[in-house]
């Protein structure tokens, strides 16, 4: 969404060569950025997958459904009956994924969006997903995650260090992001 292509356009901008793999949106595509089209997670994570050994920093800010339906039909689902069940099924994790993989040159940076407990799962994320850097979305921070312009973010890295930073605009966020991974560097 909105974060991901601010991320994608802050990194061009500074002369980086960019892939943005996006879900269905209608955001326009930065300039310099290469973007691929994707409808669903599993080809999230076929693309992710498939871009990651050749890269040196990856930043995984979509969001992700945890469960897939286990069927799925290409047709609207007609009303039948007055109940319907619906079974789901792990999504497969894309960030652990790309953690499994990761050589020590590359800078893996993930989200997580919480509801509670945010800074210990947040925490957690970081070290179980092999990650470099979380960034931590609270979804009870107003002004704070989707459908909005702005955004207000903790990160974390691997070396314990924690940086939080105001609600600002969700361009001004990718360059606090940014500005924070590369500064390892």
């Amino acid at each position: 969404g909105k974060m991901g292509f601010a991320l994608a356009e802050a990194v061009a901008a500074r002369g980086a060569e960019v892939t943005l793999i996006t879900g269905p949106v209608y955001l326009t595509t930065p300039s310099g950025v290469n973007r691929i089209d994707i409808v669903s997670a599993a080809e999230m994570y076929d693309a992710c997958l498939s871009l990651f050994p050749t890269s040196d920093i990856a930043i995984m800010s979509a969001a992700v459904a945890d469960y897939t339906p286990i069927l799925s039909s290409p047709q609207k689902i007609k009303k039948n009956t007055d109940d319907f069940e619906l079974s789901l099924t792990k999504t497969k994790d894309i960030l652990a994924s790309l953690g499994s993989i990761k050589n020590n040159n590359q800078i893996l940076v993930g989200f997580a969006l919480e509801t509670e407990n945010e800074i210990t799962n947040a925490k957690n994320k970081l070290i179980n997903k092999n990650a470099n850097f979380i960034v931590l979305n609270s979804m009870n921070d107003a002004g704070a995650g989707f459908n909005a312009n702005t955004n207000k973010i903790t990160i974390f890295d691997d070396k314990g260090n924690e940086t939080s930073f105001p609600l600002k605009s969700k361009k001004e966020v990718a360059e606090d992001i940014i500005n924070t991974i590369t500064h390892v560097q």
